[in-house]
């Protein structure tokens, strides 16, 4: 089977999957019908989704510091559409974050970005991000426990999992940007693990992994050092946002579990988005937290519709968003960026 056709294959089975997991697995994981879920989606006043709308495209807003962070000359207004774009492909697509991180380089490549400003802005923010969703589920465990809440097995398993997964980035990271020693040695180890394979495929290559790293260390440096203040701030700012957003929803959809527990409830949300066997974690995400929240003692039928409208708003609502993101970014003027060989060291 042709590459081509095979990414058409998985798109087809993890929409279908996500499909089946909504469908199915959430009421009958969450313990309810359809019937009861449109019932209480049919409450919910259309004032309140027009300002749940609002607070989703000010999440939105806050995330382009992160972007604006990460590269520098790149206006609020240009990273939303660049947000929008790249979102509306990965929720489109099983594991279309690769996709969308394409589509993120081709748009600032369009404006004038170089090369090595824009690979290493799209470093920088996957870091920031994957931290991000880790860091919440270690959060909400610290949260539950000084509460004096027993833990559910799941959720103490995904938080240490997170934690150590997330550990082990930082570290990584923080090493590489530290010392150059450290970075040589951690580039070595990745030439002696994925050198073979690269040659395998492309037996003319002559890349050095660790030359990678080493040339990455620098640009990585230079950014965080520069802007990590407003990238961290512009990350929480989204999370934070989402987070309220998750709550209003809730309290719509009669759910009046603690904020404590919603904030694990959440935690966990986020972080099954990075699951890539459906397009954005849909479905796996919905049946998992509808499990927390019932297995607390919430309402089924509010628990299970209110995280269909979350991810109505945070999820489905970013397609539309996103072909208004592409249109803008269409009719936006477009700049050469500098030829290969003049690009500046750092931007």
């Amino acid at each position: 089977m042709n590459p081509h056709a095979r990414k058409v294959l998985q798109g087809v089975v993890g929409i279908g999957l996500a499909v089946a997991l909504l469908w199915w697995g959430l009421p009958y994981f969450a313990k309810t019908t359809w019937h009861d879920i449109g019932a209480v989606i049919s409450s919910v006043p259309i004032s309140h989704a027009i300002g749940f709308q609002a607070l989703m495209l000010a999440g939105l807003w806050c995330y382009t510091f992160t972007f604006t962070g990460s590269l520098p000359g790149l206006t609020q207004s240009k990273a939303l559409v660049v947000n929008l774009c790249g979102s509306s492909v990965s929720n489109l697509l099983p594991g279309g974050g690769a996709v969308g991180l394409a589509a993120t380089y081709a748009i600032c490549r369009s404006w004038g970005f170089s090369r090595r400003a824009t690979s290493t802005s799209v470093v920088v923010t996957g870091v920031w991000n994957v931290l991000a969703r880790i860091a919440l589920p270690v959060i909400a465990i610290a949260v539950l426990w000084f509460s004096g809440v027993t833990l559910p097995g799941a959720l103490t398993d995904l938080a240490v999992a997170g934690m150590v997964t997330g550990l082990a980035i930082l570290t990584t990271l923080v090493s590489i940007i530290a010392s150059e020693r450290a970075a040589q040695a951690i580039g070595r180890g990745l030439d002696a693990v994925i050198g073979p394979l690269v040659r395998r495929r492309r037996s003319e290559s002559t890349m050095r992994i660790s030359d990678l790293v080493t040339d990455l260390r620098g640009r990585i440096k230079h950014v965080v050092g520069r802007a990590w203040w407003s990238m961290s701030l512009g990350m929480i700012g989204f999370f934070a946002a989402y987070y309220v957003l998750f709550v209003l929803i809730m309290r719509s959809t009669g759910v009046t579990l603690p904020l404590n527990l919603l904030f694990a409830a959440y935690a966990i949300g986020r972080l099954l988005t990075t699951i890539g066997i459906t397009p954005g974690g849909l479905g796996v995400t919905e049946v998992a937290t509808s499990v927390v929240l019932v297995g607390w003692g919430a309402d089924p039928g509010g628990a299970a519709a209110g995280l269909v409208l979350f991810s109505l708003f945070t999820h489905l609502m970013e397609v539309p968003l996103g072909a208004l993101g592409w249109l803008l970014w269409t009719l936006s003027p477009k700049t050469e960026p500098p030829a290969e060989g003049e690009e500046p060291l750092y931007a």
